[in-house]
């Protein structure tokens, strides 16, 4: 007979393995709900370029016809690449700024009320933007994802590579060769 510590564990165990199987379909579900709306967003920035640009000039923001364009096209191109999961984490970087940026212009009060009013922080928009774009670049994309594929696909290449010291040694099926 088991004791119960060990069917503690035991169980502890299956159920962490069972998690571990939502990891990937969970993190595919947060980067397509997030980041397809992050792109239309920026589309959206990039359609009204002039009231955007009128909008970051009146939050005192400098050259603001150019951080239209550069916030649009990070919040276009960004949102894109972290649907499909390319370049995902060099992706998620360039959008974290441009959310911490959205933050500290457009809802300073919700920054400057984060431990005062912390539904205020929660309820602004760039929150989910700004939290998935961390998760991903903390977590990667999972896998499926293009990263999760194109690593799949090359990294025995790129790995039988890195082993040989890029010297021009080639690795085959019957051994190393010069």
């Amino acid at each position: 007979m088991k004791n119960p510590i060990h069917l503690f564990g035991r169980g502890y165990e299956l159920l962490v393995a069972g998690l571990n199987l939502l990891q990937s379909p969970t993190l595919l579900v947060l980067r397509v709900c997030f980041f397809w709306q992050l792109f239309q967003t920026g589309q959206g920035k990039l359609a009204h370029i002039e009231k955007v640009a009128e909008f970051f000039a009146s939050l005192g923001i400098p050259f603001p016809t150019l951080n239209a364009y550069a916030a649009g096209a990070t919040e276009a191109i960004g949102g894109l690449l972290l649907v499909a999961g390319l370049a995902s984490r060099l992706a998620a970087i360039p959008v974290t700024v441009v959310m911490i940026v959205a933050y500290l212009t457009a809802d300073f009060a919700a920054v400057a009320g984060i431990f005062s009013d912390p539904d205020k922080f929660v309820k602004a928009d760039p929150f989910p933007f700004l939290v998935s774009a961390v998760v991903v670049l903390a977590f990667g994309p999972g896998k499926l994802s293009l990263d999760w594929l194109i690593r799949r696909l090359f990294g025995a290449w790129y790995q039988a590579r890195r082993l040989t010291g890029y010297s021009g040694v080639t690795l085959s099926r019957t051994g190393v060769s010069a």
